[in-house]
């Protein structure tokens, strides 16, 4: 594959498109191009939330509120890549590792070559090693600190989206070297979901909170179905009974926040966030629903993935497989939002329509030798690659289409 050039920041100065059919030994290769560029620098990179690791902004006379909001949204939103001139420092993602370690766990079964098991497990070890402490349970959160409005979050801050990731991580380690021990770690995760995220029984099923520090009086609804679909896979690999019930329930409670259109907002009540009903959110939301009904072979929620679908399906996504930003909204044109539909519409049993993703994606934001950028805006293309965010979930998007369709 041809290789995009970069300059002295690390931005690319030219785009490279492919135009190869996006065969299963293609992908298969892509994938491993992908996993060798992560490799190649320790799973270790820039992150989409990343601004407060800036030396230059830890090293500044003053500590305050405004300066770091200007230092980390500047970052975040400028259309080159401003992180090398910040100093931002290159860290390892937990949920990232999570990713990464079962994208290598799949390449092992493509590809039969010993490394990718070999560094699956090193990564899987990586995340016991580094969960925070602390907590009643193993838990995961950003390894970089984040300024917020109303917040400091401060780095390793658990929460219920990358513990989900880590644990389904573990469960494929354990089943795949058949030691115990990284689904004991796993199950323990149920304890920070049930006490430091305070899950509670309400009208309708369940809910719970992003993170420990939240108070409650807003819902994170994606973070209610990914949590859920971590107790079904806890309830594959173990069978307890309770953790297939509080899964049922927080998604009962799910489906009853659809709205008429078949999207979910990112928060309940809409006006606790500026996101409305954002791409990979709602994709998040509706692999929740897809991995239960997988396990379980439930159907209760039968309408509501069928409406998610349609909604996720055409407006959410162009014909083809371009993504859109929201309802209303073509622009920006993620690389989480496509990875994040490769994943939902290979679980549906569309690999017609995920595959036209990956072609949007490598005709538009893929550098060459395995390295995706980040985002199309409107009228440029922002050159750069996260570590986290480009290279670990379109790794996991690559190796879970192929999974998929090897069950096909």
């Amino acid at each position: 594959m041809t290789k995009g050039r970069l300059d002295s920041t690390g931005n690319d100065t030219g785009r490279v498109s492919s135009t190869r059919p996006a065969g299963r030994d293609f992908l298969t290769g892509l994938l491993e191009d992908t996993l060798r560029y992560a490799r190649e620098r320790d799973y270790t990179g820039w992150d989409y939330f990343d601004g407060m690791s800036s030396r230059l902004l830890r090293a500044a006379p003053v500590d305050n509120k405004w300066l770091n909001i200007a230092v980390q949204e500047g970052i975040k939103r400028a259309p080159i890549n401003l992180r090398p001139l910040f100093l931002v420092e290159k860290r390892r993602n937990f949920k990232g590792t999570a990713l990464f370690s079962m994208a290598n766990d799949t390449a092992y079964d493509l590809t039969g070559d010993d490394l990718y098991r070999a560094e699956a497990r090193q990564l899987a070890d990586w995340l016991i090693e580094n969960a925070p402490e602390g907590y009643s349970g193993f838990c995961g959160g950003h390894t970089h600190e984040m300024q917020l409005l109303d917040e400091r979050r401060g780095a390793y801050v658990p929460n219920a989206i990358p513990t989900s990731y880590a644990v389904k991580a573990l469960l494929r380690a354990a089943e795949s070297t058949g030691e115990e021990r990284y689904a004991d770690v796993a199950r323990t995760a149920t304890n920070f979901v049930y006490d430091e995220l305070e899950y509670r029984e309400l009208e309708g099923g369940a809910r719970i909170k992003y993170q420990p520090e939240y108070t409650g009086e807003f819902y994170t609804l994606n973070c209610g179905a990914i949590a859920a679909r971590m107790l079904v896979d806890l309830y594959e690999y173990f069978g307890d009974e309770e953790l297939l019930e509080r899964s049922t329930k927080l998604l009962d409670y799910l489906a009853t926040k659809q709205q008429p259109i078949g999207g979910w907002t990112y928060r309940d009540p809409p006006s606790a966030s500026h996101l409305s009903m954002d791409n990979h959110h709602n994709g998040f939301i509706i692999e929740g629903f897809l991995r239960y009904r997988e396990v379980t072979g439930d159907d209760r929620h039968e309408e509501t993935i069928e409406r998610a679908l349609e909604f996720y399906r055409d407006t959410l996504f162009e014909p083809n497989g371009a993504p859109n930003w929201d309802e209303e909204s073509r622009f920006p044109k993620d690389i989480h939002a496509a990875t994040q539909g490769i994943i939902v519409f290979s679980m549906a049993g569309d690999g017609e329509f995920a595959r036209r993703i990956v072609d949007w994606v490598l005709g538009t934001l893929y550098a060459g030798d395995g390295r995706f950028y980040y985002q199309k805006r409107r009228f440029y293309t922002k050159r750069f690659t996260l570590m986290r965010w480009c290279e670990a979930w379109m790794a996991y998007a690559l190796a879970e289409h192929l999974r998929y369709a090897e069950g096909e």
